[in-house]
């Protein structure tokens, strides 16, 4: 298992960078012409995984309503990209308008999904609470990734993306690693048994040094007002590797709570596509702040 973990590991990664290169260089037009049809895909792919986990049989929210949302609402994240004309596009504050409307109506579309399957009561409000969650948790969430990428100028974008990613996802390894060799004490044995505290510590340490090596050797053209001291790389390196261990945990209530090991068992060794986006998700809005706040 550890084998395939590290082929598929490889794979995953040579095929990222081929798409962020692709991206960059080989496209004429706006930025996240390769990458955002993924995120199409991803929105879906982790909506229906979303669907099986959550609720009982008769407490589920309409799936086609769920995926057709959180497929909009990742959409509506690159209307300021590929519809140049579209009002309210000038800053990241207004490109958020977007998606936080079709976030709106698509929950206003599982309120009439549930009116048109009334048939008794006691379950109407948990099946929207948890439409508003998949909404919440998949689109919106995801929907920072995207606007990630449109940040600045095609490099800009990029470098934010890249730094999301290589953070959180290195923040990960250094869980795993670290709370392998040298893991004793356990912090959340209930929820999740494999976490230690000497993991976290670990997570930590390999975020901050790929948010040093990622503002290193990817530099963005940042005036002396637009880094704290010049020390924005680790106070990045800090929050968001923090926050991706929540992200973490997060979907791990989640499979707990509904007695899943995993989100999905297509991908050996890594689970579903939540477990994989699981830390993105959460880090995704946070590290998003702190590009839009010239913290890096």
């Amino acid at each position: 298992m550890l084998r395939w973990r590290l082929l598929l590991g490889m794979a995953l990664i040579a095929i990222l960078i081929g798409l962020c290169w692709l991206d960059v260089h080989q496209l004429p037009g706006p930025p996240g012409g390769w990458l955002f049809p993924v995120a199409l895909l991803l929105s879906l792919g982790a909506s229906d995984e979303l669907l099986r986990l959550v609720g009982h049989p008769d407490e589920k929210p309409v799936a086609w309503i769920i995926l057709i949302g959180n497929l909009a609402i990742v959409a509506s994240s690159g209307i300021s990209a590929f519809w140049t004309d579209a009002p309210y596009i000038g800053s990241p504050l207004e490109r958020l308008g977007w998606p936080m409307a079709v976030f709106i109506v698509a929950v206003f579309a599982a309120f009439v999904g549930e009116m048109a399957r009334y048939e008794r009561q006691g379950r109407v409000i948990v099946r929207i609470g948890l439409a508003t969650l998949c909404f919440v948790y998949v689109g919106l969430l995801l929907s920072f990734v995207v606007q990630l990428r449109q940040l600045g100028d095609h490099r800009a974008g990029m470098v934010a993306l890249v730094s999301l990613i290589a953070v959180v996802k290195m923040g990960d390894t250094g869980a795993y690693t670290v709370g392998r060799l040298f893991g004793r004490h356990k912090m959340a044995p209930v929820l999740s048994p494999g976490k230690t505290w000497e993991g976290a510590v670990g997570a930590v340490l390999f975020a901050v040094l790929a948010a040093w090596i990622v503002f290193r050797l990817l530099p963005v053209d940042r005036s002396p007002a637009t880094s704290v001291l010049g020390w924005g790389w680790l106070i990045y390196g800090i929050i968001v590797g923090v926050v991706g261990m929540i992200g973490d945990l997060a979907e791990s209530l989640i499979k707990r709570d509904a007695g899943c090991k995993d989100s999905s068992p297509w991908m050996p060794g890594f689970g579903g596509i939540l477990d994989v986006l699981d830390s993105i998700l959460f880090a995704a809005p946070v590290a998003w702040i702190l590009w839009v706040c010239r913290l890096v």
